[in-house]
């Protein structure tokens, strides 16, 4: 009975696959998948959000009534440990970089993401930022949506275009519901996770991220974020402080996107586990000891600037401080062992260098009328558009989050220039950089796109005959015969590519017997254009043929060994049918 039962269940949700197919259409049950995935992500989302704000409420709760501040030292240290013992021995598997993670299942993985996705990031995620951890739960909430939407996918056996479409979905589900912004999730969607935007996929899009918001404001309410009123409304004179706030988030943007690229790097050779955890529990420690606004998300912090709370001008190098640690924070909370994102920490360092700037430019010229609650506001926009390299994400997330419709202007403004600005020294974004360094990255760029789905498994040719450099031209006049091709690899003992030949330069020769035992294969062997490796990129190969102009070129493995030949021939009939099943809606 116990075998019979799970046999029973997988024969009726087949029997409903079948039934599905027959009397649904795929665009309509797509549509469907999107609605379940938007409720899921949002609810994943909200759980996440509840955890760690209940987790963080506990942890102020005890360090207030106990009044030791060097409790600061601890907490953060556990959340770190915590996480970094459940992902090495519960999941043990890297769920750091969510979003990077995501941009590597749509390029080389055909959209297909680990199922302990769907909740391995909310666990761990919760208890680094809930007991102090200085980063964000977007980006692991974004990761949790999009292994949802492919999983929901995979459940229902949906081809990988459609799911690429779902972890789309299951993303801007995932921002729609953790930050009550639907337009800000389809936005990101297209910006960050670089999909193509069709009539076909535009519509699921919506529907994930509209269903994931309105589940979110029915159980949390419709109240934005942050509380935002704008003292005052925006003039036409401050434009120039405007643009010029947009340069300042774009170097700063700069700064903090080469730091942690740098910073995480060079710890990436330490290797050690325990290493690690050790310079993070440290750092973590102390900088947050001695800067209290590091403490986990700094949404407190926010909160006070958008409403000029508690704010002087002494604290002007006191916030300057934090800009310039914030990084270190972050990078010391994930490497430690911790999990998060960089959404909440640029949404913090953005407020704060919006309000850094106000404070200088009135020291410089007290005639100046600047707002600071309003270009706080706009720094948050120029930091999330630089550091995202998504300038429409930038403006309407924050228009969202905060209410502030009326500023969309000066919002547009300080995020275009935030991004052109980092765009004139760093081309890709902290998310894509790591993929773009090998070549891993699917861009908008369509025929980049095909090239990088394309593998050389399925272009690679081994059938081809093989000769020996001491054979002699009657055996390979023989060879000749039996084969369709006209280009012959040339092996030593160790299979190693010595030369090849080619029909040209035995065509004179090969109707004269006399000259059969005369000469041999080494004799009339060439040296190929160019070798290619099997862990070349398609877009390195392609690169390769166009420079050599040849038709063949022979594959060998990293060891030198003779793979096999890719004929230009077969790369375009893959290229041909993958770009015709990209082109159709």
């Amino acid at each position: 009975m116990d075998i019979v039962q799970p046999q029973t269940k997988a024969s009726a949700f087949n029997r409903f696959l079948v039934w599905r197919s027959s009397h649904i259409s795929d665009r309509q049950f797509i549509l469907l998948l999107s609605l379940i995935v938007g409720a899921l992500t949002a609810l994943a989302a909200l759980v996440l959000k509840w955890t760690i704000e209940h987790l963080h409420t506990l942890v102020l709760h005890l360090i207030d009534n106990t009044e030791s501040s060097w409790l600061y030292l601890v907490f953060p240290v556990m959340g770190i440990l915590l996480s970094g013992l459940f992902i090495k021995y519960v999941v043990k598997d890297d769920i750091g970089h969510g979003v990077t993670k995501i941009l590597y299942a749509l390029s080389k993985r055909q959209g297909r993401i680990r199922a302990h996705n769907m909740w391995s990031s909310v666990v761990a995620s919760a208890i680094t930022i809930g007991l102090g951890g200085s980063v964000g739960a977007e980006s692991p909430i974004v990761l949790t949506g999009s292994a949802i939407g492919s999983n929901v996918g995979s459940m229902f056996k949906m081809e990988h275009k459609t799911l690429m479409l779902l972890i789309g979905c299951g993303a801007a589900g995932a921002i729609a519901g953790i930050f009550k912004a639907p337009i800000a999730g389809v936005v990101f969607v297209l910006e960050v996770l670089m999909l193509d935007m069709s009539m076909g996929s535009l519509l699921p899009l919506l529907l994930s991220s509209v269903t994931s918001a309105t589940v979110s404001y029915i159980i949390s309410g419709t109240d934005a974020m942050f509380n935002y009123i704008a003292p005052v409304p925006f003039a036409l004179e401050r434009i120039p402080y405007v643009l010029l706030l947009g340069v300042v988030c774009g170097l700063v943007s700069l700064y903090f996107s080469w730091t942690m690229n740098k910073l995480e790097r060079a710890l990436a050779y330490a290797g050690n586990y325990y290493v690690k955890f050790a310079f993070g529990a440290i750092c973590l420690s102390v900088l947050i000891y001695l800067f209290p606004e590091l403490y986990g998300e700094g949404y407190d912090t926010i909160d006070n600037l958008l409403s000029a709370q508690n704010l002087n001008d002494h604290m002007l190098i006191y916030f300057v401080m934090i800009i310039l640690l914030k990084v270190l924070a972050s990078v010391a909370t994930n490497s430690g062992g911790g999990c998060g994102g960089i959404f909440a920490p640029s949404l913090f360092l953005g407020c704060l260098v919006g309000f850094v700037f106000t404070k200088t430019v009135v020291w410089l010229n007290p005639d100046a009328v600047i707002p600071v609650e309003n270009f706080a506001l706009f720094g948050m926009a120029g930091l999330m558009s630089g550091v995202m390299h998504a300038p429409l994400t930038g403006i309407f997330l924050i228009a969202e989050l905060t209410g502030g419709y009326s500023m969309f202007l000066p919002l547009m403004m300080v995020s275009i220039i935030s991004y052109l600005t980092i765009r004139l020294f760093q081309p890709h974004s902290i998310y894509s950089m790591r993929l773009a360094r090998k070549g891993e990255l699917m861009t908008h760029d369509k025929d980049q796109a095909v090239l990088l789905f394309m593998s050389m498994e399925k272009v690679i040719e081994r059938d081809m005959k093989t000769v020996s450099p001491d054979m002699d031209l009657g055996h390979l006049v023989t060879i000749i015969s039996k084969s369709n091709r006209n280009v012959f690899p040339v092996l030593n003992l160790n299979n190693h590519l010595i030369g090849i030949i080619q029909m040209d330069s035995v065509r004179n020769v090969i109707f004269r017997p006399e000259l059969y035992t005369r000469f041999t294969v080494q004799d009339f062997m060439t040296d190929p254009p160019v070798r290619l490796s099997v862990n070349d990129t398609m877009e390195v190969v392609m690169e390769k043929f166009d420079k050599t102009k040849a038709w063949n070129l022979p594959v060998e493995n990293e060891n030198g060994v003779y793979v096999g030949y890719i004929s230009k021939s077969k790369m375009l009939s893959v290229y041909r049918d993958l770009l015709l099943e990209f082109s159709e809606e």
